[in-house]
C-alpha cells in the first residue's frame, strides 16, 4: 500500500520516496508518499482504474519488504 500521509513512515517496513529525490522524481508520484510493506495486498490488473507512478531500483523498498517478510 502506498500512502501520502507521511506521518506513518517511521517504521522499518515503511519507505518515503521523496519528490526531492531523483528517484522520487523517477516515480511519477504527485506527492511524498509512503510506502507500506507490512500492508501488503494483491490487486487483479483490470481492478487498477490508473496508475499514478512506479518505484523500481529503490533499495530502500527491497529491505523494508526483507524486514516485513523476515528475510
Amino acid at each position: 500500500m502506498i500512502t501520502s500521509k507521511t506521518a506513518r513512515a517511521n517504521h522499518p517496513s515503511r519507505v518515503l520516496p521523496s519528490r526531492a529525490t531523483p528517484e522520487g522524481r523517477r516515480s511519477g508520484l504527485l506527492t511524498d508518499s509512503v510506502v507500506m510493506t507490512d500492508n501488503v495486498a494483491i490487486v487483479a490488473v483490470n481492478a487498477v482504474a490508473r496508475v499514478i507512478g512506479k518505484l523500481s531500483g529503490i533499495r530502500e523498498v527491497d529491505a523494508a519488504l526483507r524486514h516485513t517478510l523476515g528475510l
